[in-house]
């Protein structure tokens, strides 16, 4: 298949509200060349990364809106319009070969319609973007809510925000502890000719100058090292973790925080890593068994504690709560298209739901750090603070990291070009039971 009529297919399930990339992008994948792979992975990631610019371009070019049903001819547009702005694809071919993928679709009437707007685009895009970029929508690439969330929650960090959104992560290494100090590993990958340096607040991070395939660093398939964010590897140092300790992983997929507590504590009771969906967990089964490490994998909705909790407390809970996932948009740049503000609200009210269910599984004396990678407050230190409110056997503590801006309740991460997400911790302490 061409990568650019795959790319499309897989986004015109996104923009019809169908799927996210991660469910849409892989089947298509399995239709194009390996050669190809990258390229469509590229084309469909940038498409979404851009899409509030390429749509406002496009929506002056076009005489007309697109139909519902004529989704995928409108993704093949905005793939086409991601090749001429942002790649290094000539022009003749971009426009060619997206053009020749209508007779693909079974709608050989959008072949001129396709022709004519590209050809336009590449003739008056600059003059076009010079009238559209008055608009913050346009000029930072984000839906108009979430760049008003933005603006209104962080007025003077809001537009390094968006920047930092629209860049391409860096690849960030966790060092196994049980295996390597990072200072060991940093010279493995030095010896091995690759250029990388530490994580400035993740003491197991090192950040890689050039992005690789992991296969192909010292130890993968060993276990010596994994790929995580590094705002995500502060969760386990967080938790005050030590021997004998009963630990749960609420909403632990797909397993990063569930390697990285049993690596950074082997001598743990027992790790119990819960989440919502069954095919979640095979991901982290492969990840503990890659490292060879053991947890107790439960598939269940983490409220609802009597179908999953055998009634002995832990002493430490990681809740990593479902969330906008708004810190992590350069990872995830569909994000854009498929979260709307409603979710948000809705999300808070379940992230509520999931701290008093798992605050009962927490024994007296016990804590739990909460996280999202979220860079809203709405899902953050304003829950932290409802949740106050109605507890009084909870309290806060400090968090022992300099990372993030301090909140009224925990601290912010923001995500920094070439550098960690969004993430938002906050850390409390069980000092009384429930009086039931």
């Amino acid at each position: 298949m061409n990568p650019r009529l795959a790319a499309a297919k897989a986004l015109a399930a996104v923009l019809s509200g169908k799927a996210s990339l991660n469910s849409s992008l892989p089947t298509q994948l399995d239709k194009v060349e390996d050669r190809d792979r990258g390229f469509t992975q590229d084309l469909a990631f940038g498409t979404a990364r851009w899409q509030p610019r390429l749509s406002a371009l496009a929506a002056k070019l076009l005489q007309k809106p697109f139909k519902a049903a004529d989704a995928d001819v409108e993704a093949l547009l905005l793939v086409g319009l991601y090749q001429l702005l942002y790649t290094r694809v000539p022009a003749h071919a971009a426009i060619g070969e997206t053009v020749g993928c209508a007779d693909k679709l079974k709608k050989p009437w959008a072949k001129a319609l396709l022709n004519a707007v590209l050809r336009n685009a590449q003739r008056e895009s600059e003059t076009i973007f010079a009238e559209l970029e008055r608009d913050p929508v346009v000029r930072t690439a984000h839906p108009r809510w979430l760049q008003k969330s933005l603006k209104a929650f962080w007025p003077e960090q809001w537009e390094a925000i968006c920047a930092a959104n629209n860049a391409h992560p860096p690849m960030i290494l966790r060092v196994n502890r049980r295996h390597h100090t990072r200072d060991a590993y940093l010279g493995l990958l030095t010896d091995t000719g690759i250029a990388a340096k530490s994580c400035v607040y993740s003491r197991d991070g090192i950040l890689l100058e050039a992005a690789t395939d992991v296969r192909s660093l010292p130890g993968f398939a060993e276990g010596w090292i994994s790929v995580q964010d590094e705002a995500a590897q502060l969760a386990a140092d967080l938790l005050d973790l030590a021997p004998g300790q009963r630990v749960l992983d609420a909403c632990c997929a797909p397993g990063g925080k569930t390697c990285h507590i049993l690596e950074a504590e082997p001598k743990l009771a027992g790790v119990v890593a819960v989440d919502l969906e069954a095919k979640r967990l095979v991901r982290v089964r492969e990840n503990l068994e890659r490292l060879k490490l053991s947890a107790e994998l439960i598939a269940a909705d983490g409220r609802d504690t009597q179908a999953w909790w055998d009634g002995k407390p832990f002493q430490r809970i990681l809740l990593d709560a479902p969330c906008s996932a708004t810190g992590v948009i350069r990872r995830h740049p569909d994000i854009k298209l498929t979260r709307q503000p409603d979710d948000i609200a809705a999300l808070a009210v379940l992230q509520g739901e999931l701290l008093d269910a798992m605050w009962n599984t927490l024994e007296v004396g016990g804590i739990l750090l909460y996280a999202t990678c979220s860079t809203l407050p709405t899902e953050n230190t304003e829950v932290i603070a409802a949740f106050l409110a109605r507890t009084p056997g909870a309290r806060e503590l400090d968090l022992a990291t300099a990372a993030g801006i301090k909140q009224p309740h925990g601290r912010q991460l923001l995500a920094q070009e070439g550098g960690h997400d969004g993430f938002y911790y906050a850390k409390l302490i069980k000092i009384a039971a429930a009086r039931g």
